[in-house]
């Protein structure tokens, strides 16, 4: 469907080009076959072969032009069925007393097979028509009449005319076919404009989305947990920042397709896991040890969550003794750790700004009733993810 939607413009000029061929063919083709029948009074069964041999691929074209069907395949046929006629002529038409003026009934096709061409071989083929077809029904004319001079004359006329009028419809058919093209890919560089307009604004509605959220619901929890002093307003400060974690992660699974609550298997969570190792060009390491079942969010969230301790562990321990453990337990949640034997840090001395762990694995676990814990030491450094049903 995306090819045929790409080449619209050209596949209806393909229809209008095999219309009008077909119609040309029809009259130039009724000329030669009333021409044909009524020389037939003494024809010769080969000369009745030679008829059949290129009427009846003619008839042919003119049904698949009608029906917009095969017509490629039938036009290609009578194109090389005329062509072996015209090979054949000097065989089963000679005859002594031929008037020079009495133009044969294959003069008439000359042009239909080119336009044949048009439709059936592609550019070079029509070229190489226009100049042989011509040429070759003014060698078997002047065979026809044993060279005679008064042949020459005519046959030259007749072969200039063709060849002119070959030119032309060949030329037309190009530019048609060349114009066509040309819309066609201005209406795909246009659709792909307005699929990059459509992404930005969908981007910027994100983001105003995001940024009112974090007006209306995160600053709000921040400054009550700056002003809260007493155990009630501290717990009130600890659930309005549980809900705009909440609505955060609501808003993430509505653009970024975060999952439902759909039960999946902890398996996963162990591919995605062994995918992101690989990424980070280390091979992957991943134990999984019993079953699970947790809901879809969940478990995007926890894949998440460990794609970012696996990348904070490529980036600052170089990936060393990088190691994942995926534990489920059952239908009633699981743990993931990421352990590698880095330097380690000191989590309260990472920087205010540096979101990589607070946003990307704590505020995530959260946002899905889990848990995160980070341990980190001079041997090395270990995060702890949970989820456990309620």
């Amino acid at each position: 469907m995306g090819s045929e939607l790409e080449r619209f413009a050209g596949r209806r000029m393909d229809r209008i080009i095999a219309i009008v061929v077909g119609v040309g063919s029809l009259a130039l083709g009724v000329q030669a076959l009333l021409a044909a029948l009524g020389g037939m009074q003494n024809a010769t069964f080969s000369q009745y072969l030679v008829i059949m041999l290129v009427f009846v691929p003619w008839a042919l074209m003119l049904i698949t032009c009608v029906i917009g069907r095969g017509m490629r395949v039938a036009a290609g046929v009578f194109a090389s069925t005329y062509l072996i006629v015209l090979l054949l002529w000097p065989f089963v038409a000679i005859r002594a007393g031929a008037d020079p003026a009495d133009q044969p009934w294959i003069f008439y096709l000359v042009n239909v097979a080119g336009t044949a061409t048009v439709v059936a071989f592609p550019l070079a083929l029509q070229v190489a028509w226009v100049f042989v077809g011509p040429l070759l029904y003014g060698a078997v004319r002047l065979i026809q009449g044993g060279f005679q001079p008064e042949f020459w004359i005519t046959t030259a006329f007749d072969v200039s005319f063709t060849l002119i009028l070959g030119g032309v419809l060949v030329a037309l058919g190009w530019m048609f076919r060349s114009v066509a093209a040309g819309v066609d890919d201005a209406r795909g560089r246009a659709v792909a404009s307005y699929a990059d307009a459509a992404s930005a604004a969908a981007l910027e509605e994100e983001r105003v989305a995001v940024a009112a959220l974090m007006h209306d619901s995160v600053l709000a929890a921040l400054i009550s947990a700056e002003r809260a002093h007493s155990d009630r307003e501290r717990d009130l400060a600890v659930g309005m920042a549980r809900e705009a974690l909440t609505r955060l992660a609501n808003a993430e699974a509505s653009t970024l397709h975060e999952g439902n609550d759909t039960p999946v298997q902890i398996e996963r969570i162990v591919d995605d896991l062994c995918s992101a190792l690989a990424e980070q060009g280390v091979a992957p390491v991943v134990e999984q040890f019993g079953t699970g079942i947790v809901p879809d969010r969940v478990a995007r969230a926890i894949a998440l969550a460990a794609r970012q301790a696996i990348g904070n562990a490529a980036e600052h321990a170089q990936a060393r003794g990088l190691e994942v453990i995926v534990e489920g337990h059952g239908d009633t949640g699981l743990t993931v750790k990421v352990s590698d034997r880095g330097d380690g840090f000191d989590p309260d001395e990472v920087p205010a700004d540096r979101l990589g762990i607070r946003g990307s694995i704590l505020a995530r676990m959260a946002a899905v009733g889990g848990t995160a814990a980070i341990e980190s030491g001079a041997d090395g450094t270990t995060v702890t993810l949970g989820w456990s049903a309620r």
